[in-house]
């Protein structure tokens, strides 16, 4: 059996012939779909605009209508000695005004039906169907349903008017459905505009179909010449990037002219490439999918000591990964995974080096993998200088931290000392009783500072439990109270959630945040915390309304011993980062 190709679909071997073919299969089967699409359609799209037409008309009857029936009959009640007469005075007074309505829209039919009356009080064009005044719709007719619930409804079948599609609206006065208001048309005129679009949409694709023939059959000729032109430059290219195509006219000039370019490009970035390759400070190594080695860079020759041309068409596991760690480019040959930023050490002669590598999948134009190329980065010197710096830096944190030490420390000190030099050439016991307390004083101070020391550098275990973060939060602003006359204030979300944590030293955290916003604001001023949750976690603010915080000392705030206050160590705030840190908060 013969398989199914296009040679044997389509044996046309002539270029313009298969052109022709072709164009009339691509346009005929669009158009053809776009008209029965159409034609499947077109019932729905009448009905619906047949239905929004409707209840336009609808609705413009129920503006007319204005305050209802019984404000039309209110005037003429001399006039009114049964039910008869009321029908026969609103017809009166509507007929007019659904007769202009019909007049706007010929075979439209519009009305008005009193729900107390029970009966039709105008049918438009009352020429037509005035006969119709004063008749009651069938107990099942649709409409007594529209005034039972008060929804618009449209309906289509046989009423009073015969065959017809019928839209009915509710006509709502003071909260009471007083009657409705109707449009319709016959389904026989909806069915003649719906053959009417049926010759014009067959009309219409018969009338593309023989256009687009014209247009192909009258733009074929000189194509296939042409098209031969493009084809034998592009064989000739495959050999030769410096042949050019003989220009066109037109597109084809245009296609002429980007073929043209685009192998002066091909060409240009050949040699680009080569030259980026060696002018690159990394070390890059290509090897195809049997691991030989396809191009080496001049700055991996430098890294690995061997020539381009010794290594080029030689296997790389046998060069150069004796003298790796691991070969993160033969890794990716394997596996396919690339490797980014992979830390590696290499042994050259007497020097062990440290390499930052990445490899990747080389890939030809349809994706299929040829082979592998790694990039060699040599960070060594790099890492040497990081490990300075960061040596730099501690060292820098540990001489502000024992200059902080030394500070906090020698204000005591030369007290004691000062008070003891002075008491020593003092013969007066009084002199020693009232100066012996300040000597304590000094000596409780350094030893407060030892254990707040002590404390932060040797936190004593968390005791873990289950927290009800609004108790502590209450319990801390109960006692941060007693420690001014500052206004505390406690905003609690209602969906707290319970914690895990060690419930003192958050109530410390809490409670240093408090003192540090107190003592940054006046008397008479406010420290707000509130607690909430956002995004699954508990998040607590301490808000106050003092001087703020200098940008140039934001970042030193929970710094050990750094405090802009006259007296205290500057452990606070460091405590508090700790004590937070060490719950998995920021």
């Amino acid at each position: 059996m013969r398989p199914w190709t296009r040679e044997a679909l389509l044996p046309i071997r002539n270029l313009r012939h298969r052109l022709i073919a072709t164009s009339l299969v691509v346009v005929t089967l669009p158009i053809t779909l776009v008209a029965v699409l159409l034609l499947v359609q077109e019932r729905d799209a009448i009905l619906l605009e047949k239905e929004h037409k409707l209840f336009a008309l609808t609705r413009i009857l129920d503006t007319q209508l204005g305050p209802g029936f019984e404000a039309i009959l209110a005037g003429r009640t001399a006039d009114i000695r049964g039910r008869d007469d009321e029908i026969r005075l609103l017809a009166e007074h509507l007929s007019p005004i659904a007769d202009r309505i019909a007049a706007a829209d010929p075979g439209v039919g519009v009305g008005y039906y009193s729900r107390r009356l029970d009966a039709i009080v105008t049918y438009g064009p009352n020429a037509d169907y005035g006969h119709t005044i004063g008749r009651s719709i069938l107990p099942d007719h649709p409409g007594r349903r529209v005034m039972e619930t008060g929804e618009a409804r449209i309906e289509s079948g046989v009423l009073v008017r015969g065959s017809i599609l019928n839209a009915m609206l509710p006509l709502v006065r003071d909260g009471r459905v007083i009657g409705y208001a109707w449009a319709n048309e016959t389904t026989e005129a909806i069915g003649l505009q719906q053959r009417v679009i049926v010759l014009v949409v067959v009309a219409t694709s018969l009338f593309g179909m023989l256009v687009a023939f014209a247009v192909v059959w009258s733009f074929s000729r000189g194509l296939s010449r042409e098209v031969d032109v493009i084809v034998d430059g592009l064989e000739t290219m495959q050999t030769d990037l410096r042949h050019r195509i003989p220009p066109l006219r037109d597109e084809l000039g245009e296609i002429v002219l980007a073929i043209n370019g685009m192998a002066k490009a091909l060409s240009d970035a050949r040699s680009l490439n080569e030259n980026i390759l060696a002018s690159i400070a990394d070390g890059v190594v290509a090897v195809d999918r049997d691991g030989i080695v396809t191009a080496l860079n001049p700055a991996a020759e430098a890294l690995y000591g061997t020539p381009a041309e010794v290594a080029i068409g030689r296997s790389y596991r046998d060069l150069f990964a004796a003298s790796m760690s691991h070969s993160a480019l033969m890794e990716t040959l394997e596996s396919g995974r690339a490797a980014i930023g992979v830390a590696l050490e290499f042994r050259r002669d007497d020097r062990l080096l440290e390499l930052d590598v990445s490899s990747s999948v080389l890939r030809d134009g349809d994706g299929k993998p040829i082979g592998a190329v790694v990039v060699l980065k040599d960070v060594s010197e790099r890492n040497r200088l990081m490990n300075q710096v960061m040596r730099a830096d501690r060292l820098a944190g540990l001489g502000e931290l024992t200059a902080g030490i030394a500070h906090e420390i020698r204000n005591p000190l030369t007290s004691i000392r000062g008070f003891l030099q002075y008491l020593s050439e003092c013969e007066s016991p009084e002199e020693w009783r009232r100066h012996g307390p300040i000597i304590l004083r000094e000596v409780d101070s350094l030893n407060h500072l030892v254990g707040e020391l002590l404390a932060f550098g040797r936190p004593r275990p968390p005791q873990i439990d289950r927290i009800a973060l609004d108790d502590l939060i209450r319990e801390m602003a109960f006692l941060a109270r007693g420690k001014s006359e500052a206004r505390i204030e406690v905003r609690i979300a209602p969906d707290l959630p319970m914690l895990e944590g060690d419930r003192e030293s958050l109530k410390q955290a809490l409670l240093n945040l408090v003192i540090n916003a107190i003592q940054a604001i006046p008397a008479a001023g406010l420290v707000e915390v509130s607690a909430e949750v956002e995004d699954d976690h508990a998040v607590i603010r301490v808000r106050d309304d003092g001087v703020g915080i200098p940008p140039e000392n934001i970042r030193k705030i929970f710094d050990p011993f750094f405090s802009t206050k006259a007296s205290g160590p500057g452990l606070g705030l460091a405590m508090v980062h700790r004590i937070v840190d060490a719950h998995g908060g920021a």
